[in-house]
């Protein structure tokens, strides 16, 4: 599987994940469509669940005048996917593809104006890794 699908197919299950409180291996599961298992999907899915307070209040910290609650669902989880990546998985996949390729899935799940609010705030938080 492309790093391209595994990311929109992490952030459909953190998206059910997120909305429906479903089981990561079971969102998965659902997302995969009877399609074999992907080590990265497993590996983004759960692990912005099981880093979802830290990556969270990253995220928080560099919203302005918004809060994770009043987010569309598609942003917020796309924001979540963003920041794990860019925080645990920095030695994986430089930064600016993170941003690439987050922005370009908010083009194809949000709305008109989710990739440029997407790009902001991610990069954002790739000032603040450092």
């Amino acid at each position: 599987m492309k790093r391209r699908t595994a990311r929109e197919k992490a952030l459909q299950a953190l998206f059910q994940i997120d909305v429906s409180e479903a089981e990561p291996a079971s969102a998965i599961e659902h997302v995969l469509e009877g399609e074999s298992p992907d080590s990265y999907l497993t590996k983004l899915v759960n692990g912005a669940v099981e880093h979802r307070h830290d990556i969270d209040s990253l995220i928080s910290e560099n919203l302005e005048k918004w809060s994770m609650e009043r987010l569309a669902a598609v942003d917020r989880n796309l924001l979540r996917l963003g920041t794990y990546e860019l925080k645990y998985c920095s030695d994986e996949v430089p930064a600016n593809v993170v941003l690439d390729e987050a922005i370009e899935i908010a083009k194809l799940y949000g709305d008109d104006q989710s990739s440029k609010f997407i790009n902001g705030v991610l990069s954002k938080v790739k000032q603040q890794l450092g």
